[in-house]
């Protein structure tokens, strides 16, 4: 191979990711001795200001951290909020909770297979020039999120930071006549979304396995969407749980001087949350329709125990989930009955509360402390991208190591591949705050040199 001492690539932003920062290469006698990712978006502060707020704000006001899964911030939020204290909400409002949460789910994965992800499996620069050359498929891939928007409309109140949310359920529910339309769009929904499971199946895979745990919420008898206990599967085979209340116990943060992201370990190791994660743990709950569209995208039958650990393939994943997301929503239309009230009381008390869901990308961590008022003392908040960073990084190292080892790319050829890498794990940048400018340094032993810390 031939080295090329000292060198520096900078790449101003990375396309077709939500949010800005920079990726550090440093390459050393043709060896990559740090993959680093350098997210550097202004921190949000959320945390602090919802310090002496009253117990009822924080779903409306986490909702705006992210436009694209408010959805998951409000829902953690209520979660954590109601075991502080101690309400179970009425069965029917759970439902259209996880009905809205479908919504969020099904326009947030295909927002990413089509928009952020499939340009890099078929060559192209963005979006608008996929439209250009697979019209007919971006249209069916816009036609699915409307039908996810419609519901999130439609149950909250419209699509981006929904409005109807409220501790202890909603402001207002639907009834049965309302959900009738929504319900005609998610039968061609579920249409559109097989045969995106099919368009998918079809593109080229390079070859690459996450070595991280993996890390999501479990329920018995269901693919867990809007709640359940933090599961573990180790890079090693073993498994584990913990109840969501020792979250922060095992999930631990650290700040990082090149970040205004938090780094997380769990147990002190590296993990992985989002798709791949949940098919691994939670395969075998997925509907039957989803379980056949898993089989047929190649991913093979999770109760027959396949797990896929390829991020290039976790495409795949996204696909079925959202066939899953469409099947659960009819699901839950075809068995609802309006409630008797829309929520159900959620009195203030002092203590602390704990909740957690899947938001597309993965578990989405809220705790909250209250005084005997409602009025909030402390707040955490930790989301799935930031879990995934030091994965992240770890997956870039072995990605572009390979590379390097194989046939030296050039710089545009490094740069791609580091894109596609990050894009594989759908990274919500604003999320994590607190990417992709690229720098290189290449040294060798006759051009010593190194990153700075």
């Amino acid at each position: 191979m031939t080295h090329r001492g000292s060198r520096m690539l900078h790449v101003g932003s990375l396309s077709r990711v939500e949010g800005e920062g920079a990726l550090r290469l440093h390459v050393h006698d043709g060896t990559v001795t740090e993959a680093r990712l350098e997210i550097y978006e202004p921190p949000r502060f959320f945390e602090a200001f919802l310090r002496g707020r009253s117990y009822t704000e924080p779903p409306d006001i986490t909702a705006r951290v992210c436009g694209i899964c408010p959805v998951a911030y409000q829902m953690s939020a209520c979660a954590a909020i109601e075991d502080a204290c101690g309400v179970k909400v009425d069965p029917v409002i759970r439902d259209l909770r996880r009905l809205l949460y479908c919504g969020e789910w099904i326009e947030s994965q295909v927002l990413h297979i089509y928009l952020l992800h499939a340009p890099d499996f078929l060559g192209r620069a963005s979006a608008i020039e996929l439209a250009r050359t697979h019209r007919a498929e971006v249209e069916r891939g816009l036609r699915l999120k409307k039908a996810g928007n419609s519901l999130m409309e439609l149950i909250g109140g419209r699509a981006v930071h929904p409005v109807n949310v409220r501790l202890g359920g909603f402001h207002r529910v639907p009834t049965r006549g309302e959900l009738r339309p929504v319900r005609e769009e998610l039968k061609q929904a579920l249409v559109d979304a097989w045969e995106t499971v099919r368009w998918v199946a079809g593109f080229e895979f390079p070859d690459a396995r996450v070595e991280a745990d993996l890390l999501a919420l479990a329920e018995p008898d269901t693919y867990a969407i809007d709640g359940g206990t933090p599961t573990v599967l180790r890079a090693d085979g073993g498994t584990g749980s913990f109840p969501v209340r020792e979250f922060a116990e095992h999930v631990t943060e650290t700040q990082v001087r090149r970040s205004t992201a938090l780094h997380s370990r769990l147990d002190g190791r590296l993990h992985l949350t989002g798709s791949l994660a949940r098919f691994a743990i939670n395969g075998p709950r997925l509907s039957p329709v989803a379980l056949q569209a898993a089989v047929e995208a190649g991913l093979g039958d999770p109760r027959e125990g396949a797990v896929c650990r390829n991020p290039f393939r976790s495409i795949l994943v996204r696909a079925v989930e959202a066939v899953y997301a469409v099947s659960e929503a009819l699901r839950i239309i075809d068995t609802y009955e309006p409630p008797a009230r829309p929520y159900t009381e959620v009195p203030p008390v002092a203590g602390v509360g704990h909740g957690a869901t899947e938001a597309p990308r993965g578990v989405l961590y809220h705790r909250y402390e209250l005084d005997a008022d409602g009025i909030v003392t402390s707040a955490l908040m930790v989301p799935p991208t930031a879990q995934n960073q030091a994965a992240i990084e770890d997956d870039l190292r072995r990605m572009t190591q390979r590379a390097i080892g194989e046939r030296d790319p050039d710089d545009a050829e490094l740069t791609a591949l580091c894109e596609r890498a990050i894009r594989n794990h759908d990274p919500c940048i604003s999320c994590s705050t607190h990417f992709l400018d690229l720098t290189v340094v290449r040294t060798s032993a006759d051009s010593p040199g190194g990153c700075d810390v």
